[in-house]
């Protein structure tokens, strides 16, 4: 979502080192080098790319369009076999910053429910499969016990590091160790920190148990570079994953009145995510990241192109300004997705250790707002034709829409259409919510949120001090009599009745738009 390059830039959130350490990442993705793997890269033989320069509003003539159709039909002839796994790939979970230690966390993601626990025995953080093999009951809605175990709340039952069942109160101590079975196991995804996010694997196959020393989540190195900054954000979102990231992917939407030609150019889309350049390099890495970097105050005529197509400049005393965008696009469930936003940038960092990250919040949330019933329902729409007839449905004349049509292609072609469910669903979206529930903040970000959650309660309890404040004031008055207290004295406290009053009535409307509820109406905008 290119509008929040403009009012999320300057970012905040003070960076915490997690034990999980990886020395030399697997996949590399550094502002201005190419991306480096070591897990092998499956390509076509007869893969066939265009290169293309898109100019915004110019028309694709006839022939244009039987080369395209053209293309789309070699595209589903080309590598049948050859298909994205959704089930064998890491996945972010949440940033580190909004972790309690002191309590299980639950989330869903491709479906899966997880509960994410601190293992204070082994000094790292935890993803189970969020059911009690007892009776499944959510083990989120546990704690940790005074052992460091997780403990479900149901029956007690107490489990470790390694899943295994360490206690069951209701057995005999006498008895048959009933707690080493199997069966009382729970499930155990992989799991690693990087670049401040909790990621983990798809599968809790013990075959994938050591799959962090083989293959490792895409890394950031400006996320973890301290001459940038690192404010995260994230947020559930009632719209589904492909929609996200074809929001996000948009650039002509922010500007929705007096838009300009824009120039994109595709210059590699395979089973790996695809690249492109406009007005700056954006790059997309199934199945969740799509980012792009900004060099500000650069001169285009230094820079050189590298083998993957992003800019060198060449090494000046003084350094360069450079931002990222940065999207964690997160399948949830059909019909509802979540998004990790960060901005890191390497000028203004100062403003990180003055401005707290709520503040920040608040402008980010508005603009995931602004689109957010349209998408809703732009979703249901896309649902009706399917996903295959995405490209005839969906009129995209101009080249504006380069990198949601490349998404489009790569998910037609590598991801099977759609994202893989398994079995979990049926595929039918969710019925459409009250407004204000779809638009609903507190259980989308600021009960996930430990700096706007911390706020929340924060200016809550300065409202109720000055209701208070305003209450004894004018009992002060009512109280007191005529020759005791002056004049100005009483109209002091009347005064200050007054303030605290309408004071504590703005900031309850301030709380309640803000971390609760905020409709937005574009008519009035």
């Amino acid at each position: 979502m290119e509008a929040l390059r403009a009012s999320s830039l300057p970012s905040f959130t003070y960076p915490l080192i997690s034990r999980t350490i990886f020395e030399k990442p697997i996949i590399q993705i550094p502002l201005t080098k190419k991306v480096i793997s070591s897990v092998p890269i499956n390509l076509s033989k007869n893969a066939k790319f265009k290169n293309f320069t898109a100019i915004s509003p110019t028309v694709l003539s006839t022939e244009e369009s039987e080369n395209s159709s053209s293309l789309d039909q070699e595209t589903e002839a080309e590598n049948r076999e050859e298909k994205f796994d959704w089930y064998a790939q890491w996945y972010p979970v949440i940033p580190i910053c909004d972790l309690d230690k002191r309590r299980p966390h639950g989330k869903r993601v491709l479906g899966i429910d997880i509960v994410i626990w601190w293992d204070r025995n082994e000094n790292e953080w935890k993803v189970f499969d969020d059911s009690c093999p007892h009776r499944l009951a959510p083990l989120s809605e546990g704690r940790i016990d005074q052992w460091g175990r997780l403990q479900c709340v149901y029956h007690g039952w107490c489990f470790g590091s390694s899943g295994d069942c360490k206690f069951i109160p209701q057995a005999p101590r006498d008895g048959p160790p009933v707690h080493t079975s199997k069966k009382a196991c729970v499930a155990v995804y992989p799991s690693c920190v990087q670049n401040n996010i909790l990621w983990f694997w798809a599968n809790a196959d013990p075959l994938y148990k050591d799959i962090h020393l083989k293959k490792k989540p895409p890394y950031i190195p400006e996320l973890d570079d301290p001459s940038f900054t690192n404010m995260m954000m994230s947020r559930d979102i009632p719209y589904g994953y492909e929609v996200l990231i074809e929001n996000l992917m948009d650039p002509a939407h922010a500007d929705r009145e007096g838009g300009k030609p824009l120039e994109i150019s595709l210059q590699k889309l395979d089973i790996n995510g695809f690249t492109a350049k406009s007005t700056g390099n954006s790059i997309f890495i199934p199945p969740c990241l799509y980012y792009s970097f900004y060099s500000l105050g650069g001169d285009p005529s230094k820079q050189s192109t590298t083998s993957v197509g992003t800019t060198e400049e060449p090494a000046s005393p003084v350094p360069q300004k450079r931002a990222l965008l940065i999207f964690y696009c997160i399948p949830v469930s059909p019909g509802n997705s979540r998004l990790i936003f960060a901005s890191p940038r390497n000028f203004g960092v100062w403003i990180d250790r003055v401005v707290p990250r709520w503040i920040f919040h608040i402008g980010q949330n508005l603009i995931l707002d602004s689109d957010l019933y349209l998408l809703h329902v732009e979703e249901r729409k896309l649902m009706d034709v399917g996903p295959l007839n995405w490209h005839k449905s969906c009129f995209v004349p101009t080249k504006a829409d380069a990198l949601v049509v490349a998404f489009r292609k790569w998910l037609n072609k590598y991801g099977g259409t759609q994202v893989d469910w398994g079995t979990k669903f049926s595929r039918l979206l969710p019925p459409t919510p009250p407004r204000e529930q779809l638009f609903n903040r507190y259980w989308s970000h600021t009960v996930n949120c430990s700096s706007c959650s911390l706020a929340y309660k924060r200016l809550n309890t300065l409202e109720i001090v000055l209701q208070v404040v305003s209450i004894a004031s004018i009992g002060i008055v009512a109280a007191g009599k005529q020759g005791i207290m002056s004049a100005v004295a009483r109209n002091t406290l009347v005064s200050m009745a007054v303030l605290c009053f309408v004071a504590s009535k703005l900031l309850s409307h301030f709380i309640y738009k803000t971390f609760r509820y905020h409709d937005y109406d574009h008519a009035f905008r």
